[in-house]
């Protein structure tokens, strides 16, 4: 289930969080303003995120059995210590959780969840083999998954439905580059990924042009992000080794935690930002327990 993963997933939701507008429930709550009652949907969005992601990612192994065999026999399935049916019946019910706490905050959200779930079961068994569609793929659900933040107030994904072109383009740089992490890859492919790196970068910085975006508070953040990733993806990029790419990988995935945190803080302020950034010394703790890629 790739626990450290599934907390960056849970840094989408408080960025949707965030820009839906309910990042000011934060310091109602500090102040004493409100109870913390008002944090129910975000509570049952979380839960929703860690069933889909879970679920996703169970699945992964499930279609990758046979390969995986071949590549990597120490994974749960090919090593004998879970099988194809117990693996394909815990994901089915992490989905099934995943829709279930997502209905529990609008339909809309149940419906993201539910398109969440679809593709990642695309993605899985048909769209990761393609150079191409794979990595599209596996944004889209980075992208919705932030949506499903932002569907804590329903009304407010109609304005900012862009912000989900962030993730797209950042997953599918490092789903692009991951195409190599067994036997290495192509310098093309490396440098593809360093490119769409850059325009995420160049994105969060535009952001800045936002009437409601506080760039200064997210500022330290972007640099931050720009130190941890950059390097390890110009490093995969100059030597495409297996051992380099898995680095970028492992890098960028628990990285996203970082790009929330970047985002989040401009929409909702830098104590906000500190709050989602808290999340990555847990996530980093879990990787040297739990595999990432």
């Amino acid at each position: 289930m790739r626990p450290a993963n599934i907390i960056t997933a849970w840094a989408d939701i408080f960025l949707g969080f965030a820009a839906s507008g309910s990042g000011i429930i934060f310091t109602k709550l500090i102040n004493g303003e409100a109870s913390f009652a008002i944090l129910i949907p975000l509570v049952w969005l979380l839960l929703a995120t860690t069933g889909l992601y879970g679920g996703g990612i169970v699945f992964n192994d499930v279609f990758d059995a046979e390969l995986d065999a071949k590549e990597r026999p120490n994974r749960a399935i090919p090593s004998g210590r879970v099988s194809s049916q117990n693996a394909t019946l815990l994901g089915s019910i992490l989905f099934a959780i995943g829709i279930i706490a997502a209905f529990q905050v609008s339909l809309l959200s149940a419906a993201i969840a539910t398109f969440i779930t679809l593709s990642c079961l695309l993605y899985n068994s048909l769209a990761k083999h393609h150079p191409f569609f794979g990595p599209l793929n596996m944004g889209l659900c980075r992208g919705s998954n932030l949506l499903l933040g932002v569907s804590a107030v329903p009304e407010i994904i109609g304005e900012r439905w862009y912000l989900a072109l962030i993730p797209v383009l950042y997953i599918a740089a490092i789903t692009a580059i991951s195409q190599g992490e067994v036997h290495g890859g192509k310098k093309i492919t490396g440098v593809l990924s360093l490119l769409l790196i850059a325009i995420v970068l160049t994105a969060v910085l535009a952001l800045g042009l936002l009437e409601e975006y506080r760039a200064i508070a997210a500022l330290p953040f972007g640099i931050l992000l720009a130190i941890r990733i950059l390097p390890n993806f110009i490093k995969a990029a100059r030597e495409p080794i297996a051992e380099n790419i898995r680095n970028a990988v492992r890098i960028g995935v628990l990285s996203l935690i970082v790009l929330d945190a970047t985002v989040a803080s401009g929409f909702a302020g830098l104590y906000y930002g500190l709050f989602v950034l808290i999340l990555l010394p847990i996530s980093m703790k879990l990787a040297k327990v739990f595999a990432v890629t």
